[in-house]
């Protein structure tokens, strides 16, 4: 699994965090003091970077946490098989495939022969957009 350790206190809107084991971009982020003996809690709103669900954290902001390594890379599309395409890696011309990215999900018109840009995360691909 490639992530990093941390601390509650650590995450920023925008950047990515491991809520529920899947990968999600911060869009909310705020604290509150508890009370007269009690932590500051932090509440943490993320949309899963893979599954686009909305996930929300609530813990002390001195809780540890994972952080996940997120890839940015590029491809070129090999071939398009009904919801499966396939991907040649253009640094390490390693070849995979993935689903295929719903309505909305891209910029960009996918086709055979474009180049894309895709993001790695914990041993996932997703297409993020055409170049």
């Amino acid at each position: 699994m490639s992530t990093r350790s941390g601390e509650v206190r650590e995450i920023k809107v925008g950047k990515y965090v491991l809520i529920d084991g899947e990968p999600c971009k911060v869009v909310s982020y705020s604290t509150a003091k508890t009370g007269k003996h009690g932590h500051a809690k932090a509440n943490v709103v993320g949309i899963g970077l893979f599954d686009g669900v909305k996930r929300t954290l609530v813990a002390p902001v001195d809780a540890k946490v994972e952080f996940p390594v997120i890839e940015r890379r590029t491809g070129q599309v090999i071939s398009i098989m009904g919801d499966t395409v396939q991907i040649m890696d253009l640094e390490n011309y390693e070849m995979f495939e993935t689903k295929m990215p719903g309505e909305g999900e891209i910029e960009g018109e996918l086709s055979e022969g474009a180049e894309v840009e895709y993001i790695v995360a914990m041993g996932r691909r997703k297409l993020t957009r055409v170049r």
